[in-house]
């Protein structure tokens, strides 16, 4: 082990486990430009299409401002940039959080449905292309259970 500048331990990766990051870093690249590439047929970004389908499993179409941002791990103040250009889009619209006076709602438009019932088949065909049909049954199992566990979401 060498140290750093401040005279601390760095625990440097093995080869085995720098190949696996450095497979796992090249693996999300590809998948997310390959299925943001999809999605730019029909106008929309990535963060859009988070937007569009989170909204849409709402009942009601609507979810906080400082969910959603949570949920995209993004602050609020740039989602509240992002949302200004999907509301001059009129993807959505906001309104008054009656819960909060200082945070609003995003709100999905009818037009915000119409782009993403257009959208899904094409977003669904490409994470089946880029990702869910390039590995077995096990291996997407095993997948899932690897994401949750880093992710914070399993045992």
């Amino acid at each position: 082990m060498s140290t750093n500048k401040k005279g601390t331990e760095v625990h440097w990766l093995t080869a085995e486990e720098e190949r696996a990051w450095r497979a796992y870093r090249r693996m999300m690249i590809a998948v997310q430009s390959r299925t943001v590439q999809d999605l730019a047929t029909h106008g929309l970004s990535d963060p859009d299409y988070e937007v569009l389908s989170t909204l849409s499993e709402r009942t009601d179409g609507t979810s906080t401002l400082r969910e959603q941002a949570a949920k995209m791990g993004w602050s609020r103040s740039r989602l509240s940039r992002h949302a200004t250009r999907m509301e001059a889009r009129d993807l959505i619209r906001r309104a008054p959080d009656p819960t909060d006076g200082r945070g609003c709602l995003l709100v999905l438009t009818e037009t915000g449905w119409d782009t993403l019932r257009e959208a899904a088949p094409t977003h669904l065909a490409s994470v089946r292309r880029h990702f869910v049909d390039r590995l077995t049954p096990e291996e997407l199992t095993a997948l899932g259970r690897i994401a949750e566990k880093i992710a914070g979401d399993g045992p």
